[in-house]
């Protein structure tokens, strides 16, 4: 039996994009993606809550995120989860599940000059 590792996610920026240069001279960039999820408890009452993922890639990913991603655009990623245990400032150890990115579709794109949402592309995706 063969394995399968993927996540498929549409969400939102919750923050700008994160870029460094590892000590080895590699490009990552982490950034986290908000998804919205609406549902009804059992007396009718509509609910809706927030759930983030943080996502990281590497390498010419990186670069395309830092590069064009802004906090608010709305995104699919795909990619597979990712499991990593650290030490924290505490020296407690921590853990972290990340979505290591492997495939980006930019879904809107923000004006640079404004932050308001390019009507043009918008409208073409809506469609």
């Amino acid at each position: 039996m063969r394995s399968m590792n993927k996540a498929m996610l549409i969400g939102r920026l919750a923050a700008d994009p994160e870029k460094r240069i590892t000590t080895s001279g590699k490009n990552v960039c982490f950034f986290p993606i908000a998804i919205n999820r609406d549902w009804k408890s059992s007396d009718g009452q509509k609910s809706q809550t927030t759930d983030y993922h943080r996502v990281v890639s590497w390498q010419k990913l990186a670069e395309i995120c830092g590069k064009h991603l802004r906090k608010g655009m709305g995104v699919y990623v795909e990619g597979r989860l990712m499991n990593r245990a650290f030490n924290g400032k505490d020296g407690e150890k921590k853990y972290m599940t990340e979505i290591v990115l492997e495939n980006l579709n930019i879904l809107d794109w923000l004006d640079d000059k404004t932050g308001e949402k390019d009507v043009v592309l918008k409208d073409l995706v809506e469609d």
